[in-house]
């Protein structure tokens, strides 16, 4: 099996850092912050980076750069992102699409080859860098572009993709996938191109399964690697339901995932393993997925992550949630 994204140099852990909230998504995140992050990190073992233009405006590909520059180049995986352009606006909002303290840009979707070239230049101007490793056209899908959907998939297959090859032949970007939280769009494009690599957010978890009757085979198959986002589902999985105020993909838990979660919690108790080691465990199990990327906040939620990883977990504990119909029984288990 190849693998695309490195896991921790020295502990093996399968742990990336996402970039989403050093782009100050929901909360501010100073530059010293941020940079202790990407440090701790680092010397943490960690050698895969993702980040977006979307993420602050530009801010986390600022920040992400700045940390990373002075690493040797071929030590590390970096991905960024494309669809979205920025504009340079002195009265834009300083507080959109969830991110807050965010540079004074207005962001356009734009998935022509054009807009693609320009997307990844802009990154890494940004970043400071020569090369992107992998380059995601970002959100492609029906949830995000409502009734403009198939256009949208239209111009992904017949321009951002072709450019993407461009650049790759001229060495600018590495590999090539999408970054998204939809199962649907990624069969769509599979059924009509080659990617290299995947970012799914939150559609394989411990509560949410949709990838894995159709997708992930596919991607085994394929030789497609994947590297996994959101596998708290956006919190519900990290912080369980105790506290209240559950949040389920970025709005607060419906009554189905809210039950669920707590029969799941109720197993975790029962075998003395923390949810947050569950979420992370779980999904790398399957043989299409290289490693989760975590978008941590703070040094401690890295550093807490890393322990629940090497958490002991019983293999009767994975046995307990098949039995139970919270895993599936074709899942697999660590």
């Amino acid at each position: 099996m190849t693998i695309f994204f490195p896991p921790c140099a020295g502990s093996g852990l399968r742990l990336g850092l996402g970039g989403a909230p050093l782009g100050n998504l929901f909360e501010a995140v100073s530059d010293g912050e941020a940079r202790q992050l990407v440090d701790a990190a680092w010397h943490g073992g960690c050698r895969s980076f993702d980040t977006a233009p979307h993420y602050g405006h530009g801010l986390s590909e600022r920040r992400l750069g700045d940390a990373l520059r002075g690493q040797p180049r071929d030590g590390f995986v970096l991905s960024s992102k494309v669809g979205r352009l920025l504009t340079p606006d002195a009265a834009a909002p300083r507080a959109q699409h969830g991110y807050v303290d965010m540079l004074p840009f207005r962001q356009t979707w734009d998935f022509s080859a054009a807009g693609t070239r320009r997307s990844v230049e802009d990154s890494l101007q940004r970043l400071g860098l020569a090369r992107l490793d992998v380059a995601y056209v970002h959100d492609p899908d029906a949830s995000t572009h409502g009734t403009n959907a198939p256009k949208v998939l239209r111009q992904v297959l017949n321009e951002t993709l072709p450019a993407l090859r461009q650049l790759k032949t001229e060495g600018l970007v590495g590999a090539i996938g999408l970054g998204t939280n939809d199962v649907e769009v990624v069969s769509q494009v599979l059924a009509e191109a080659d990617l290299d690599v995947l970012m799914l957010a939150g559609r394989y978890s411990l509560l949410d399964h949709s990838a894995l009757p159709e997708l992930l085979p596919a991607c085994t198959a394929r030789g497609v690697r994947v590297a996994l986002g959101g596998v708290f589902n956006s919190g519900i999985l990290a912080t369980g339901i105790r506290g209240g105020a559950a949040t389920f993909n970025y709005a607060p838990a419906a009554r189905e995932w809210l039950e669920r979660t707590a029969r799941i919690e109720a197993v975790c108790d029962a075998f003395g393993v923390p949810l947050r080691a569950a979420a992370l465990q779980f999904p790398l199990a399957h043989p299409a997925v290289d490693l989760v990327m975590l978008g941590a906040r703070k040094v401690a939620e890295w550093d807490d992550a890393q322990a629940m990883l090497r958490h002991p977990v019983a293999p009767e504990f994975w046995a307990v949630l098949q039995a139970q119909g919270l895993i599936p029984l074709e899942a697999p288990t660590p």
